[in-house]
């Protein structure tokens, strides 16, 4: 009996021994995987419990133009920030008469901060000035989980420059936004159009992180470890850029008040000079904290200023398209620089196309010089029925018509280059024939292009036939003084043979000396070759167009403007470019008759066909 009684003690101070070991082992193990395989996870939020951590935004990189001048920089502003782990929703009410806003909005941003992170601090009021701000640190002490920091918003140093369509604008990540991705926290911004965008990622710099000491009542007992767990922000890298700021200005001022677009560039590079899309949004009123009156009133604007006619708008080019026609028929052997072509005044097939141009022999240049329909919508009819739509569909894109050309801003249509596929999915297969192909010849029709893709042109026939990539930024510096240039492509198109691109250019250039375009683009001081185009408008007064190029023997600058429900090109759009390319050559603008023209125009009222029969010479806009 005895000897039972002391086995069972035996065998209970085992299973008691085992389990003590038991025990032991998963005190032990979990110790370990608190300590060591979770270190990671636990050490910050055991820090939290006595350390508050702050997230410290970087410096946005800066944006210079061609030649080193600063045209957006950052100006310090002051954020309200709250760490919902510390914050005691109590003091809500104190918070919000100190801020000056109703309790349920103080409400909403905490409860937004909470759903972010509990133990981070997030922003809930930015912007704020000086006077809260320092209302706030005075009363800090009543208000545990609240802290600041001192960030910046965009300035623009350069007075009265907008280029809005160009640098674009900042706005807060969406909720989406932040959650995707570890990059964002809670109220950051982020680039949301034109280079700001572009090039989000090198301009916005590494996130940086302060451990501060902190007491029970959340006031900050100063750094922990005397930073040595601090991680400095990192600023973001400076953009420098194509932009020629006074050209930039200049197209601003005389695109005030109209509806269209100016795109001006190097044609040797591609490296966009100016680009305005008019009208344009005020920058200076998104750089901050959002307007949401101002904001709401350009997207109701039926103008849309936020729109970019530049890279996003698509319009028939009407005669601007000529040159390329010329071109592209002298490739093809359909026509030499002897070729003539009788005009009676329109051109017969199945029914009449009319002409403006007067009666007569026409070879190519002439045909440039006063843009007769009847030759190019005789060429159209050859190609189409000798080489095919595709065949012209293949040469038109290679100058980068129809297809994106890769700008640096966002938003870049590829336009409409029309192929046989295309016919037949828009009209159906067989249901087109050469009564749709025609008005192609003459840039209408189906044929849809942006200002930047018509400047590329222009800039390509005058640089003898390279086809250059469209950039804005030509080198990137970064923290450690690096330089990065961005390297655009260029190459030369093909089929471009030298002694036919000097037909076109000398039909050009008889378009400013001869042609529609003498009257506002020839200048003394430059040569200037062109050619004005009226784009019919289904929806009202026609468009007016005018591409460029000047010096013509060596072009430094190429020029394409649209001037919307301006009419005819000659007197709308041409104007515009030669005071561009005269400011931009010479340094200043002699012709301030052209510039008060310019300043008060206001588009003539189109004539009918019958009307235009006794059109002066003033008048012919295409």
């Amino acid at each position: 009996m005895q000897s039972r009684k002391k086995i069972r003690t035996k065998t209970s101070l085992r299973v008691l021994q085992v389990c003590i070991i038991i025990l032991g082992l998963i005190i032990l193990g979990r110790l370990f995987q608190l300590q060591i395989l979770d270190y990671d996870t636990y050490n910050p939020l055991s820090r939290e419990n006595s350390l508050r951590q702050e997230v410290i935004n970087p410096a946005r990189g800066l944006i210079y133009d061609r030649n080193g001048n600063l045209i957006v920089d950052n100006q310090p502003i002051y954020t309200i920030t709250v760490t919902p782990a510390s914050y005691d929703p109590k003091n809500t009410p104190i918070l919000a008469e100190l801020m000056d806003v109703p309790v349920e909005e103080v409400e909403k941003r905490v409860q937004e901060a909470r759903d972010y992170s509990y133990y981070r601090s997030s922003r809930i009021f930015t912007e704020v000035d000086f006077e809260t701000f320092s209302i706030i640190q005075e009363s800090i002490w009543q208000l545990p989980g609240v802290g600041h920091q001192i960030e910046s918003k965009r300035d623009y140093p350069v007075d009265s420059l907008q280029a809005s369509h160009i640098l674009g604008y900042l706005r807060e990540v969406s909720k989406d936004e932040y959650l995707r991705t570890k990059s964002y926290h809670l109220g950051d911004k982020t680039g949301k159009s034109g280079l700001e965008m572009a090039y989000e990622e090198q301009l916005r710099g590494t996130l940086g992180t302060e451990y501060i000491k902190i007491n029970a009542m959340g006031q900050n007992l100063g750094s922990y470890q005397d930073g040595a767990l601090d991680e400095s922000p990192k600023k973001g890298s400076d953009l420098y850029t194509t932009i020629d700021t006074e050209l930039q200005l200049l197209a601003e001022d005389l695109m005030q008040g109209k509806q269209g677009a100016v795109v001006a560039l190097n044609p040797e590079n591609g490296a966009v000079l100016s680009m305005v899309s008019a009208p344009e949004y005020d920058i200076r009123k998104l750089s901050g904290r959002l307007d949401k009156t101002y904001w709401d009133s350009i997207n109701a604007d039926t103008t849309n200023p936020l729109y970019n006619r530049a890279v996003s708008g698509k319009q028939p080019p009407g005669s601007t398209f000529k040159p390329l026609m010329a071109l592209m028929g002298l490739e093809l052997g359909i026509i030499t620089p002897e070729t003539e072509i009788n005009n009676p005044g329109y051109y017969y097939r199945g029914r009449r196309y009319n002409d403006l141009a007067d009666p007569g022999k026409y070879d190519v240049g002439k045909a440039l010089q006063e843009s007769s329909n009847t030759f190019f919508f005789w060429l159209m009819d050859k190609i189409a029925t000798q080489k095919g739509l595709d065949k012209w569909h293949e040469l038109a894109t290679s100058f980068g018509l129809g297809e994106h050309n890769n700008i640096d801003i966002p938003n870049e249509v590829a336009g409409t280059i029309p192929d046989s596929t295309f016919l037949n999915r828009v009209l159906g297969e067989g249901k087109w024939g050469i009564g749709d192909q025609l008005s192609l010849g003459v840039g209408q029709g189906f044929v849809a292009v942006s200002p930047l893709q018509m400047a590329l042109v222009a800039a390509q026939i005058g640089n003898g036939g390279y086809k250059v990539q469209p950039h804005f930024v030509s080198a990137i510096r970064q923290n450690d003084g690096t330089m990065l240039l961005t390297n655009p492509k260029k190459g030369k198109i093909d089929w471009i043979d030298p002694d036919e691109i000097a037909v076109v250019k000398d039909g050009m250039r008889r378009v400013v000396t001869e042609g529609s375009g003498r009257y506002y683009a020839d200048l003394d001081s430059v040569k200037v070759a062109g050619k004005t185009g009226t784009a019919q408008n289904p929806h009202g007064q026609d468009h007016g167009w005018f591409i460029s190029f000047a010096p013509v023997e060596d072009p430094k600058i190429a020029v394409a403007v649209l001037v919307e429900n301006g009419g005819y090109g000659s007197i709308s759009a041409a104007p515009i470019a030669s005071l561009l390319i005269e400011q931009y050559l010479t340094g200043e603008i002699d012709r301030s008759y052209v510039y008060n023209y310019v300043k008060t125009f206001e588009p003539k009222k189109q004539k009918t066909d019958e009307e235009e029969e006794n059109i002066d010479d003033q008048s012919q806009g295409t």
